[in-house]
C-alpha cells in the first residue's frame, strides 16, 4: 500500500480531513523510522510485529521482454509479521467506493506481511509437520521462529535373514525390521542408500510417484517403521499435518483418495490429530509469509513436480505433473547403463546446470532436465489458461522453486527462461528458489499445524 493510499484510508478509517490524515501519518512513520533506527523490530498491538531484514536472494525479470535475469538489489525491507487474524481481517475489507473483488491487496514487495510465528500458546511437541515425499521423509518440529527438522530417506533394501545378521545390525544401530517368520530382512530409511551402493543394487521405493507403490509388498509396514522413526507414539492428540500431492495434469493414475486415507490412518493409530495438506500450498506457507501467502508455490520432488496458486493461504490452484526426480534418474540410467542410484548421487553431489557437461552422465542430466522443467511450464500455462474464475490479479505475484530436483545450480534460471521463452499469463514479481528447498514442505506443514493446534 502506498503512502496516498494510507493517508486516503486514514482519513475514511478516522473521519478527519485528508489534511489532518496525512500529518497523522507521517507523525506515525517519523516515529517508526526512530525505533527502528534502534531496534531491530516493534510490537504493533492487534496487528502483528514490524521487522528490519535483508532482502532475499532471487532474481528479477527484466525490463523488457527477453532481456537477461536481475538479481534482486541487495538492502534492507521492513516487513510486518502480522497475525494471521489481522491479515485475514485487513484483507476482506472491500476498499471504499469498490465492488470489484481484487486478488493482492495486500502483495507489495515491501508490504507488511502475516506472521508465522507463534506468541507463547504453542510449545515444541504440540504441532508437527511432516512432508511425506517419494524419496525422502522430512519431520519439521518447534515453532515457526525456531524450526527443528529431520529426516529419513523413504527407501528400503532386503537382505537374507539370519540371527548372526540381525544381531550385527542391533549392535551397529542400523534401522531395520523382520516381518515375524520371513526370510529377508528390511533395511530402512537412511541407511538404505548406504547398503545398496555397497552391493551395487538398487533401493526398493514404497512410494512410486507420489503415491504409496501398489506394486511393493513392503509398502505399508515398510512406511509405518520410517514414520515410526521420525514420530512417536503419542496420547495427547497433538496436531500433525502431512504433506499429498495434487492431482496429476498430465494423465496417469493418481489414486489420492486411498494414499491420503491410509496415511491419516496410520498417524491418527499413533495418536495424533492428523489431516493432510497439498504439498504446493506447504512451499506458499513456508517461504510466501512477506507475500500475504499469494503467489505460486513449487515443489520439484522425486516422483512428482506439485504447483499451487494461493491467495492469502487460500489455494485457487493445485495439480501435479509426473516427470520430476526419479523421471530423470531412471532416464539417465537407462541410456548411460548406470543405476538409478548412483545416478542420483551424481545430480545431488555435482551436478551443474548452469555450467557445460563434463561427461555422458551429466550431458544426459542436462537433457532430461530441460525435459522436465519445459513440461512442468507448460502445464503450468495451460492450468491457469483453463481455470474457470480466476480471481483478477492487479499485481504482480512470485514464484517459489523448492524440492530436491530444483536444488542443482542453474535450475533456477532454466526455469525462468522456459517462462520467458513463450511468455506467461500473468505478471511476476519475482522467481527464486527456496531458503531451504529440502525442508521447505515439511516447514510448511509446521505452519499449518501451529494454527490449527
Amino acid at each position: 500500500m502506498r503512502k496516498a493510499e494510507v493517508i486516503r484510508e486514514a482519513s475514511r478509517r478516522t473521519g478527519l480531513n485528508r489534511k489532518k490524515a496525512m500529518r497523522g501519518v507521517e507523525a506515525t512513520l517519523d516515529v517508526m523510522k526512530q525505533w527502528l533506527a534502534t531496534d531491530s523490530s516493534i510490537r504493533i498491538r492487534g496487528l502483528g510485529r514490524l521487522e528490519v531484514r535483508p532482502k532475499k536472494k532471487g532474481v528479477l525479470p527484466g525490463f523488457t521482454s527477453g532481456e537477461a535475469l536481475r538479481p534482486v538489489p541487495a538492502g534492507k525491507v521492513v516487513v510486518l509479521r502480522a497475525t494471521r487474524a489481522a491479515v485475514i481481517r485487513l484483507n476482506s475489507e472491500q476498499p471504499l467506493g469498490s465492488s470489484e473483488s481484487r486478488l493482492g491487496g495486500n502483495m507489495e514487495k515491501n508490504q507488511e506481511t502475516e506472521s508465522i510465528k507463534t506468541t507463547g500458546s504453542q510449545s515444541e511437541g504440540m504441532a508437527i509437520g511432516l512432508d511425506i515425499g517419494t524419496s525422502r521423509l522430512v519431520l519439521a518440529t518447534g515453532t515457526a521462529g525456531q524450526v527443528k527438522t529431520a529426516s529419513e530417506l523413504n527407501a528400503f533394501v532386503t537382505v537374507p535373514y539370519s540371527k548372526f545378521t540381525e544381531n550385527i545390525l542391533k549392535q551397529n544401530k542400523v534401522s531395520f525390521q523382520h516381518n515375524g517368520g520371513g526370510g529377508s530382512i528390511q533395511i530402512f530409511g537412511n541407511e538404505a542408500e548406504r547398503f545398496a551402493n555397497f552391493f551395487n543394487a538398487e533401493v526398493r521405493r514404497p512410494m512410486l510417484a507420489g503415491m504409496l507403490n501398489p506394486t511393493e509388498e513392503y509398502s505399508l509396514p515398510v512406511m509405518q517403521a520410517i514414520i515410526s522413526q521420525l514420530v512417536k507414539k503419542t496420547k495427547k492428540g497433538e496436531t500433525l499435518r502431512f504433506s499429498v500431492p495434487g492431482n496429476l495434469r498430465d494423465g496417469g493414475s493418481s489414486d489420492l483418495v486411498y494414499h491420503e486415507a491410509m496415511l491419516k490412518r496410520l498417524l491418527s493409530d499413533m495418536g495424533y490429530d492428523a489431516r493432510a495438506i497439498n504439498e504446493g500450498l506447504a512451499v506458499v506457507f513456508a517461504e510466501l509469509e512477506q507475500e500475504n501467502f499469494s503467489g505460486i508455490g513449487i515443489s520439484c520432488g522425486g516422483g512428482m513436480c506439485n504447483v499451487c496458486l494461493a491467495f492469502m493461504s487460500l489455494p485457487v490452484l493445485t495439480f501435479s505433473t509426473s516427470k520430476a526426480g526419479d523421471y530423470i534418474d531412471r532416464s539417465v540410467a537407462s541410456v548411460t547403463g548406470e543405476l538409478p542410484t548412483r545416478v542420483r548421487v551424481i545430480k545431488e553431489e555435482s551436478l551443474d546446470l548452469s555450467a557445460s557437461p563434463k561427461n555422458k552422465y551429466e550431458s544426459a542430466l542436462h537433457i532430461y532436465y530441460d525435459e522436465v522443467i519445459q513440461q512442468l511450464v507448460e502445464s503450468l500455462r495451460g492450468a491457469l489458461a483453463e481455470t474457470k474464475n480466476m480471481p483478477k490479479i492487479d499485481k504482480p505475484i512470485p514464484i517459489v522453486l523448492s524440492g530436491g530436483t530444483a536444488k542443482p545450480q542453474g535450475f533456477l534460471d532454466k526455469f525462468y527462461q522456459a517462462i520467458q521463452r513463450d511468455g506467461f499469463p500473468l505478471e511476476i514479481s519475482e522467481i527464486r528458489k527456496a531458503a531451504s528447498p529440502l525442508t521447505t514442505t515439511a516447514r510448511g506443514c509446521l505452519i499449518a499445524a501451529l494454527y490449527d493446534a
